[in-house]
């Protein structure tokens, strides 16, 4: 199988849900279904024929004492402080387990997007990926991404910046 760049009626219907929130947030993007797995950030820079760094990696937590969740955009190169983290978002952070991200995102572990949940998310985004004139992220499926200029990215999801 070929890497196909999509659109509309051909994606899967998680990347499909991903293009629309995307049109919504007014975030013009081209989804591209891979031939090769993008689920790592290893595997997705591959792939996608970039540096790691240039990878975003969707995690969410949650809150270990509202059980809220959040989403942090971390560059693919870098790994989350926690400690860091929770100083900024102000509560400690646990890792959720595969059915709760499932739950909260509407999406599997290694396809999450950073846009397009099925609950609204507070989101933060790594200060690395702005570094960048274009990153990577997952579409919805492990097989799916997108490219996007950091900061628009940033703008359609809402995030608030902060250093991993």
């Amino acid at each position: 199988m070929a890497d196909t760049d999509e659109t509309g009626d051909d994606l899967p219907p998680a990347a499909r849900r991903v293009a629309e929130a995307a049109r919504a947030a007014g975030l013009p993007i081209a989804i591209r279904v891979m031939a090769q797995s993008t689920r790592t950030a290893q595997e997705a820079a591959a792939a996608c024929g970039c540096d790691v760094a240039q990878i975003v990696k969707s995690l969410l937590f949650r809150g270990a004492d509202s059980g809220r969740p959040y989403l942090l955009l971390v560059s693919g190169a870098n790994r989350v402080d926690e400690a860091r983290a929770a100083a900024t978002i102000g509560e400690a952070l646990t890792r959720p387990d595969a059915r709760f991200v499932r739950e909260t995102t509407g999406y599997a572990i290694g396809g999450v997007p950073p846009l397009g949940h099925a609950a609204p998310l507070a989101v933060y985004m790594d200060e690395a990926l702005l570094g960048f004139d274009t990153v990577w992220a997952a579409a919805g499926t492990p097989l799916a991404v997108f490219a996007a200029a950091p900061r628009a990215l940033l703008a359609a999801t809402g995030a608030r910046t902060m250093t991993m």
